[in-house]
């Protein structure tokens, strides 16, 4: 099967069928140009959605995502994040896998087609100007044949007049001669010149014609293949995405499966629980003996027989229960005591934890600092090592008042936690012998609240209690291992002989996991287990913007 021998005819034909294939290529490349740029928006439209919706930093929602259904969403918007990443990977692979290797085959394609109908129309007119070369060639035999037998019937009439001179007649006889042999010498070119057209008629359509149209089937048919390979790769870059898309969709699955309704309904209780005691009975007061009315400790309704009486509730809005206490405005003690027990608890327990965490970096800062300085004593040329005893000094004595600070919050925590498990347990024996202590249980609980609505803690007769300082290596030794932010290159050889350093040799290649916080010291890792800091000036550091992004990727990817 050929198109030389099968269309040796069709020129023209194939002419139109080879452009119409190039023009199929150019449109196939501009569908694919076209799904590059819907799946850009697709990604860009995503990723504004889940930005949209992400918590604002300080903010009353940054609060609300301690709920393990907040906490759901807030992973469904970081992998819908990832999901977006997925489709850029699509438009980025489909540009450079198809786009751009369609567009410079084209082109390609375009130089060898053009160069194969130049010489089929090269061979066209060579054929068609030995044809001409015949047909003057016949016309000539031709013309000169009849002049042939005009000369050759006057020579015979002038032969037989017997009036004409014998002079006549002879010249007529030699241009009958001439004439005989002029259309002889054109029919030996005519003869000539048609063995001369067979041959080239006859090379032109079984040598020629055959390998120009074999060069252009052969190169539709790579065009042919190529567009099927494309259409496959088109595929495949979907498919390729397909397991982390499946990754995304699995995490957001395990997101909302980690919701826990329990869960959430304990840390409503934990956020919003006053720790104070429900009012109790109000007492009968009776006012058949007028003489005799009192008002009861434990009403909540103010008396207006005795206008004397101090009143528990200042204003119309303190005869109301204890769920509508109205807050104060404005800042409070520092040790809370305007809030309600459990909220005091609370807060005195965040501020315990933010102290904690405030030491702790001042103890890396003076751990690095440290480090650094036996550097320099090591390595004089580097520094100063005195130069670092004064932020060290200062660093302590920081240490020292935060540790004080801990030291007094730990205090009152510890007696606020103490008179809530002594409140609990004398609601628990209230609750046994209701009969004989409700109106002892209804005064304590009144004589807790304060004239503007808030709650005051008394002054503890028991020693206060005086919890040690937190052990905060305890804190950090469940850490995720830190993702890899970029790389860096040793310049130097540096030996890690201290607790903390790791050595490296130079022009070393490892990852860099921590930046230099200001103490002159990068955190780096060589593998999963070796890490540790060494001199900043001791390497050369290339970071990586994108290596959050590109670390959560390869983890899913390694899953």
């Amino acid at each position: 099967m050929s198109w030389g021998t099968e269309l040796w005819d069709q020129f023209d034909n194939l002419e139109k069928h080879t452009q119409w294939g190039i023009d199929v290529l150019e449109k196939f490349i501009k569908f694919v140009k076209e799904r590059t740029e819907i799946e850009l928006s697709y990604a860009k439209q995503l990723r504004n959605l889940s930005k949209k919706y992400q918590p604002k930093k300080n903010s009353k929602e940054e609060e609300e995502y301690r709920y393990t259904s907040a906490r759901a969403f807030l992973a469904t918007l970081n992998e819908m994040n990832d999901y977006a990443g997925q489709h850029e990977v699509i438009s980025e692979n489909m540009t450079s896998l198809i786009t751009g290797e369609l567009t410079r085959y084209v082109q390609e394609l375009k130089q060898e087609r053009k160069s194969h109908f130049h010489d089929g129309r090269k061979a066209q007119q060579h054929i068609e100007t030995c044809w001409k070369q015949l047909e003057a060639s016949k016309r000539r035999f031709e013309r000169d044949c009849k002049e042939a037998d005009r000369a050759q019937q006057y020579f015979e009439k002038m032969d037989a007049d017997i009036n004409v001179t014998k002079a006549d007649v002879e010249k007529a006889r030699q241009q009958a001669q001439l004439r005989h042999q002029m259309a002889e010498d054109s029919k030996a070119e005519y003869s000539s010149t048609l063995q001369k057209f067979n041959s080239e008629q006859h090379d032109h359509y079984y040598t020629h014609i055959p390998h120009i149209f074999q060069k252009i089937q052969e190169m539709e048919e790579r065009r042919i293949v190529r567009i099927g390979e494309s259409m496959k790769t088109f595929a495949e870059v979907d498919r390729q995405v397909i397991p982390i898309i499946g990754k995304c969709l699995d995490e957001i699955t395990k997101a909302a499966e980690s919701i826990d309704h329990k869960n959430d309904s304990q840390l409503v209780i934990e956020a919003f629980k006053s720790g104070f005691e429900p009012p109790g009975d109000v007492e009968f007061e009776d006012f058949t003996q007028p003489m005799k009315r009192t008002v009861s400790e434990s009403s909540l309704s103010n008396s207006r027989g005795d206008g004397k009486s101090e009143p528990k509730f200042g204003g119309k809005s303190k005869g109301k229960l204890w769920p509508f206490i109205k807050k104060n405005k404005g800042a409070g003690p520092e040790d809370f005591s305007n809030l309600p027990p459990e909220q005091r608890r609370k807060k005195l327990q965040q501020k315990v934890d933010e102290l904690n965490k405030d030491i702790q970096k001042e103890m890396d800062q003076r751990d690095a600092l440290t480090k650094m300085k036996d550097v320099y004593i090591k390595n004089p040329q580097m520094g100063d090592a005195a130069s670092v005893d004064h932020r060290l000094a200062e660093l302590g004595q920081n240490i020292e008042k935060l540790r004080l600070e801990v030291q007094k919050f730990e205090g009152w925590l510890a007696e606020v936690e103490g008179r809530l498990s002594m409140r609990t347990e004398a609601r628990r024996q209230s609750g046994l012998y209701e009969a004989q202590n409700t109106s002892a249980v209804n005064s304590c609980a009144q004589d807790r609240e304060s004239p503007d609505g808030s709650y005051t803690e008394e002054q503890s007769q028991e020693t206060e209690m005086k919890v040690p300082a937190t052990d905060f290596d305890d804190e950090f030794d469940d850490e995720e291992p830190l993702p890899t932010i970029g790389t860096c290159k040793a310049l130097y050889t540096f030996e890690g002989q201290n607790e903390g350093t790791i050595s490296v040799a130079e022009g070393e290649m490892l990852y860099v996991i921590e930046e230099d916080k200001g103490d002159g010291w990068t955190r780096i890792r060589r593998n999963e287990d070796e890490e540790g800091y060494v001199p900043t000036s001791y390497v050369e550091v290339y970071l990586d913007k994108n290596a959050k992004d590109v670390y959560k990727s390869l983890e899913k990817i390694s899953e």
